[in-house]
């Protein structure tokens, strides 16, 4: 029989482990995260109270706690929206007070919201010590051995692509291809040329129009063309071409009009402000006229700032420190803006005599700006004046007077937004640009830096490159494309880095697809340096377009002006509703120009377009989706696009190399694949040109892999 202390000794054990059985990080770091942390975490601490890491919960508001998410009061009991807490969970609490509320010690507090890592000031951190001369091959490898380079062909061919949208010509591959050993000067030498070309901001104007919703007609039920608006695309085209510094493009898109030095060029560039998508006959006008607000706010938010400020329309922020308050401070900034209309058709603003596709502000005097009570415009709540988020600007700065045609607000938003001062501008673009050339972001959400955003791979080159893009380059692009470009980072081999992916994939039996794909990169690096590496990715959908019109001999050169209208399918005019609606088709010269001159229709895309992962047009887009679907293959296989360039590509082998099978398919695997064929490959293809005929050979070319990805 066992003595009573023995037993009292037990029963306390067991009690404690019965008290115990809940366990904080498993029951209750998830419940307080889910119904609580939004008002009680670092972003916001309503009644001073904290909720967000076990350390925060003072033991004296336990009973408060307890007290108030059982309340029946709906004036006190909490969560104070949605559904009640239930009894297991309000029993977890009660469980877990009693035990002491003991969470683990190594707990990471999070940060206030002021600490956030892209609201710090951009520092200029050291160039770590490396073998490496290039600054951001120095950050990336530090002292291991950088990985191998793409061979030359593919290396040439890869930078055509990224900076022009084209393959290299023959010409230029014998060029380039005659030096005895291609070296680091041959490739800056390549990249130099390609910047001076007026395909570079043909190719590079289509991933800003993705960040800035372009298109050509306004959506909605009527989808109404916009007059003019090819103006702001043509304007983006030759700022790029003209290295026009960027700081400089933020100003003119937000504030052109009202810049002491305008111009027809800088009203054009206004354009950006009107390019969202508007209907023409609103159920509720007053709503609309806050949801056109609520488009540029949002647009201009994310595109340049890289916060979702849009998400702070109907209540304060409930992730990141965004106040309703601050939201509405910028609808101040853009509220004296009128759009130019008579009914249900859009007016353009007249400059200079040409006609352009913006908005005006037909007063000096501003309206009013109130909070709208849960967006509700018919709920106006404080006053408020115009000004920036808080959360950016310690000290709110003093607008520009207004003139005796504008009040002057977006000026002073404008240079504020583009001033070296400013934590997020620099830190976004240089992030866009590095998307762009690699694949991914050091920052993967390229339109959120917010606490709910990536954290950067790579903070300090992410700084150093933000910092240098400012004050050295002086925020050309064309300095930063050649500063990528030239690292072996970017000149990585994409095929040793697939070939160490499927040894990996070998190792592990091939059972975990996760696991191999995360060792992507040479294994004599760091897991954590894979993103910065050249990324093997198909080519957006306009690149592979315009490569098809190149090698087949048929792309027009034509540049700038009204939209080119391509040929819709039968099938798709079919299934569209309002037929008569839809355009008539451009003459085939004319639709041979390059994509970024197709006309963009928001509620009829061309479906070549639409299937290739086109960006949405209805808000920004980041970065584009690459799906894998079958229509893609029905597309670039059976499509009456890409037959019609077979055929052509076919008659210029002919006209080319002549009726020798063995010339047309060495011919063409220059122009298309830009390298040499090999015995075999010659060898298959002969043999199909036997069965086939050459058009079919060409369609084929036209479908490899290798033709739609860089290498």
């Amino acid at each position: 029989m066992k003595r009573p202390a023995v037993l009292f000794a037990m029963l306390i054990a067991f009690s404690t482990r019965a008290v115990a059985a809940v366990d904080y990080t498993k029951d209750i770091k998830p419940l307080l995260k889910e119904r609580c942390v939004s008002c009680h975490g670092s972003v916001k601490q309503k009644g001073d109270l904290r909720l967000d890491a076990g350390a925060l919960i003072e033991k004296d508001t336990h009973a408060e706690l307890i007290k108030r998410v059982t309340s029946h009061d709906e004036d006190e009991r909490m969560p104070p929206e949605g559904a009640r807490l239930t009894q297991s969970q309000v029993g977890a609490l009660r469980e877990w007070f009693a035990a002491g509320a003991p969470f683990p010690s190594d707990e990471v507090i999070p940060k206030k919201p002021s600490e956030h890592w892209s609201f710090q000031p951009v520092m200029r951190p050291k160039v770590p010590k490396s073998a490496s001369k290039h600054p951001i091959d120095a950050f990336i490898f530090g002292k291991h051995e950088p990985v191998p380079q793409a061979s030359p062909p593919a290396l040439l061919r890869r930078i055509h692509l990224d900076l022009t949208g084209l393959p290299p010509t023959i010409a230029e591959q014998d060029a380039f291809t005659h030096q005895s050993h291609p070296s680091h000067k041959s490739y800056e030498s390549v990249i130099n040329s390609l910047l001076t070309r007026p395909a570079y901001g043909e190719r590079w104007a289509r991933h800003w129009l993705d960040v800035v919703r372009y298109a050509d007609s306004n959506g909605y039920e009527r989808d109404a063309e916009k007059p003019f608006v090819w103006r702001y695309r043509d304007y983006v085209i030759e700022s790029l071409n003209h290295d026009k510094p960027f700081d400089r493009i933020v100003v003119e898109q937000l504030a052109g009009d009202e810049l002491p030095d305008r111009s027809l060029e800088t009203h054009i560039a206004t354009g950006f402000l009107r390019l969202g998508h508007w209907d023409d006959e609103p159920a509720d006008p007053a709503a609309d006229r806050y949801d056109q607000l609520d488009d540029i706010v949002s647009t201009t938010g994310q595109a340049f700032l890289g916060l979702t400020i849009g998400c702070a329309r109907c209540h304060d922020h409930k992730f990141e420190p965004l106040a309703t308050r601050d939201y509405y401070s910028l609808v101040a900034i853009f509220n004296p803006l009128e759009r130019p209309r008579k009914g249900r058709t859009e007016l353009t603003v007249p400059v200079d005599g040409t006609e352009v596709y913006t908005w005006r502000e037909p007063s000096a005097k501003a309206p009013e700006t109130h909070v709208l009570v849960r967006g509700s415009p018919t709920r106006f709540g404080d006053l408020v004046e115009p000004g920036v988020p808080v959360i950016l600007a310690k000290q709110q700065f003093a607008f520009p007077k207004p003139t005796d045609k504008t009040t002057q607000r977006r000026l002073g938003l404008a240079q504020w937004i583009a001033s070296t001062n400013n934590p997020l501008t620099a830190r976004v673009i240089v992030n866009r640009v590095w998307q762009q050339h690699f694949g991914q972001g050091l920052v993967t959400t390229a339109n959120d830096f917010g606490l709910m955003g990536a954290a950067p791979t790579h903070p300090e080159l992410l700084d150093w490159l933000a910092h240098w893009f400012m004050h050295d380059a002086q925020w050309s692009l064309k300095k930063l494309h050649r500063l990528i470009l030239t690292s072996r980072a970017w000149q990585s081999s994409s095929v040793e880095q697939r070939a160490s992916s499927e040894g990996q994939r070998a190792k592990s039996g091939g059972s975990n697809p996760a696991a191999s794909s995360s060792r992507s990169d040479s294994d004599s690096l760091p897991s954590a340096l894979s993103p910065p590496l050249y990324r093997y990715r198909r080519l957006e959908v306009e690149a592979i377009r315009d490569s098809m019109l190149a090698v087949s001999g048929q792309l027009n050169p034509k540049r700038f002006g009204p939209a080119m209208k391509p040929g819709i399918p039968a099938a798709a005019l079919e299934a569209n509703t309002d037929k008569e609606k839809v355009w008539q088709a451009s003459d085939e010269r004319e639709a041979s120009r390059r994509s970024i001159y197709a006309f963009i229709k928001r509620g009829l895309v061309v479906p070549m377009l639409e299937t290739l992962d086109l960006a949405d047009t209805v808000s920004s887009c980041p970065q584009r989706q690459v799906t894998t679907v079958a229509p893609q293959a029905l597309s670039l296989f059976n499509g009456d696009f890409v037959n019609q360039q077979a055929k052509h590509f076919a008659a210029r082998l002919k006209r080319e190399a002549g009726d020798d099978p063995a010339k047309q398919i060495t011919l063409a695997w220059r122009l298309a694949l830009c390298r040499e064929l090999t015995a075999d490959e010659l060898t298959k293809m002969q043999a199909f040109l036997r069965e086939e005929s050459l058009e079919q050979a060409c369609r084929v070319i036209l479908n490899l892999n290798e033709f739609v990805y860089p290498e």
